[in-house]
């Protein structure tokens, strides 16, 4: 299903679902080690490599918002603090991963009444693209502000899932152990969360072709 919706909203490769698997770097645990030691380099070296990956994360859980930069510092601040606790018995992106989700639920409960999705994408420019005409990347921009505020609608548990599985490729297991819970409740909380969004999608003009291959993506799954 990931593929098809890549497919459908066009997006740029900041948001692109499927996560491509990147090995372990050889020095890695010794980046590590060096950065819970307390070595300042080792740590920035840690931060350059994984930032990307925690502000694309952050992004599709909260949305664009103003403060969107100071969560993913404060992701950042939780690892530093956090990873001399960090014993490599899951991956370090598992662990990461799992550490950026804690802080985004934190977030969105202190931050209730505030929009989460707003007009502009990261200022940065990570979701612009030179290879689209203006009128697409308008298109664009706005399917995936309409997306988000169907994501949004989703209790938090699901749409964690949802996001950590749809968006960003990671297998059931996985997010069993960044979330904390058996695989039977991620794939509960999957299919419901698929169920409720196909529900949701057949009511916005701009994505109501996703509601069909979020049906497809939830029948191949059961047939695995």
């Amino acid at each position: 299903m990931a593929s098809a919706l890549a497919a459908f909203m066009a997006l740029p490769a900041y948001v692109e679902p499927a996560r491509k698997v990147r090995p372990r770097m050889p020095d890695e645990e010794r980046l590590i080690a060096r950065a819970a030691a307390g070595e300042p380099s080792a740590f920035r070296e840690l931060y350059d490599r994984h930032r990307t990956d925690v502000a694309r994360l952050v992004y599709r859980m909260l949305g664009n918002r103003s403060d969107f930069e100071d969560v993913i510092q404060e992701v950042f601040v939780q690892v530093y603090k956090s990873l001399k606790d960090f014993r490599g018995q899951a991956k370090f992106s598992t662990w990461l991963h799992r550490v950026t989700v804690n802080v985004v639920l934190m977030h969105r409960r202190s931050a209730r009444s505030r929009p989460v999705f707003a007009d502009e994408p990261p200022g940065d420019g990570l979701l612009r693209s030179d290879d689209v005409r203006p009128d697409e990347d308008a298109e664009r921009r706005e399917r995936i502000r309409a997306f988000g505020r169907l994501l949004d609608r989703l209790a938090d548990k699901k749409r964690i899932v949802f996001v950590l599985h749809e968006l960003e490729g990671i297998a059931p297991g996985e997010i069993a152990r960044i979330v904390g819970a058996p695989v039977l409740t991620v794939r509960t909380r999957l299919f419901y969360a698929r169920r409720e969004l196909e529900a949701m999608l057949r009511e916005e003009p701009s994505l109501a072709g996703l509601a069909t291959a979020l049906s497809k993506g939830d029948d191949a799954e059961q047939d695995t």
